[in-house]
């Protein structure tokens, strides 16, 4: 992302070169390869498979956008700059290529913290992940992620120059006029780093407590439930057998009092409604287990991006602030790349936890790459495909 300003012209160029120019251009070009298959395929499932389209699917989708267009455009203009330690494509491209890849990587960052935010809705709101209806108002919140992502540096980067009367990028560097500056750096890295990932990590924890305190609550009614009909069928059959030893004495005591006409057929309607009240607590105990385990699911998800978001966000904001409060001094060149490579590494891994953390991105990966397999044994679509 905030990258240009890292390289420093013609050391970077010696270092790469006596490193193996040509191992450090085949991983970069694995990177991309990877990045732009894996959101490319994240994307056509949602297209390929209509069941994905809900709303927190679209947040999903919007994130495999940003992350597409790291690996498709971002990342193959730095190649170039990075193997040669100078910027070849002009003023003009580089501001464009500036403004492109702070806009995607921001996007990404509100994407996760917009995803998040829906999640612990479903979760602890009671609010349904499947809401078809609300097309509209999820493609506006996928709007407004671009429009504030947009704001935060492309105006900074586009005019910054201007405002300050001069420029400081030397020929055949790029970076923002800005790289430097440690006040806007501070103020934006809260906005697009610390409160998102605060608020990415309250989202999850509200939502691990809710699922902790429901599976309390569950377990307490449960077995409050299951004692209340053990003594009430204890009565019951308490109750049976002595109706059924009774004598049958008076003909107005069988006329006020109802008796079964058998021993058998007492014993068989106590066992009907201890039958009865079994089963429907049985299939609500299921009701509330299955309820538990998607929402299990939710935050376990939820807690592998988080924290993946963090490993690769964190090294680079960190050492940017330090970077800037020194300018430039204090920090190597070496680590400060390694840090935002991280970033673009980030958006090749998203499409990665997909599969790994959705069943219905993998159903649909598979209704893509073996449909027959699918329409044959539809209970269990992923033995049956990747065996």
């Amino acid at each position: 992302m905030e990258s240009g300003g890292a390289l420093n012209g013609s050391a970077a160029a010696g270092r790469f070169a006596a490193a193996g120019t040509a191992a450090l251009g085949a991983l970069m070009a694995l990177l991309i390869a990877v990045t732009v298959a894996g959101n490319a395929l994240v994307m056509l499932a949602f297209v390929a498979d209509s069941s994905l389209r809900t709303q927190n699917n679209f947040f999903l989708l919007n994130l495999a956008i940003s992350d597409f267009l790291v690996g498709a455009f971002c990342i193959p203009l730095y190649v170039p700059y990075v193997l040669t330690g100078r910027w070849i494509f002009g003023r003009s491209l580089c501001k464009l290529w500036l403004v492109v890849d702070y806009l995607l990587c921001t996007t990404s960052v509100f994407n996760i913290v917009l995803i998040s935010y829906d999640r612990f809705l479903s979760v602890t709101r009671a609010v349904s992940p499947v809401m078809q209806g609300n097309t509209k108002q999820a493609v506006l919140k996928m709007v407004m992620v671009w429009v504030l992502a947009f704001l935060l540096y492309g105006p900074a980067i586009i005019s910054w120059e201007y405002i300050s009367g001069r420029s400081i990028i030397p020929t055949g560097e790029c970076y923002a006029e800005f790289f430097y500056n440690w006040y806007f750096l501070m103020t934006a890295s809260t906005l697009e780093f610390f409160t998102p990932f605060i608020s990415v990590m309250f989202f999850n924890l509200s939502i691990y407590l809710n699922i902790q305190k429901r599976t309390k609550i569950r377990l307490d009614i449960f077995h409050e439930v299951h004692n209340q009909s053990f003594t009430e069928e204890m009565e019951t059959t308490s109750a049976t057998s002595l109706d059924a030893k009774e004598p049958l004495s008076t003909s107005s005591e069988s006329s006020s009092k109802p008796k079964c006409s058998n021993k058998k057929s007492c014993r068989n309607s106590a066992s009907t409604l201890s039958l009865e009240k079994r089963m429907r607590i049985v299939s609500q105990s299921m009701t509330q287990r299955f309820r538990l385990s998607r929402d299990k699911k939710v935050a376990k998800s939820l807690a592998i991006i988080v924290g993946i978001f963090g490993i690769c966000w964190a090294p680079y904001t960190l050492l940017m602030i330090i970077r800037a409060g020194c300018h430039g001094h204090c920090i190597s060149d070496f680590w400060y790349e390694t840090s935002f490579w991280l970033l673009w590494i980030n958006s090749a891994v998203n499409p990665v936890l997909y599969p790994l953390c959705h069943y219905s991105f993998r159903r649909a990966f598979i209704k893509l790459f073996c449909p027959k397999k699918l329409k044959i044994q539809p209970h269990d679509p992923l033995q049956n495909c990747w065996k």
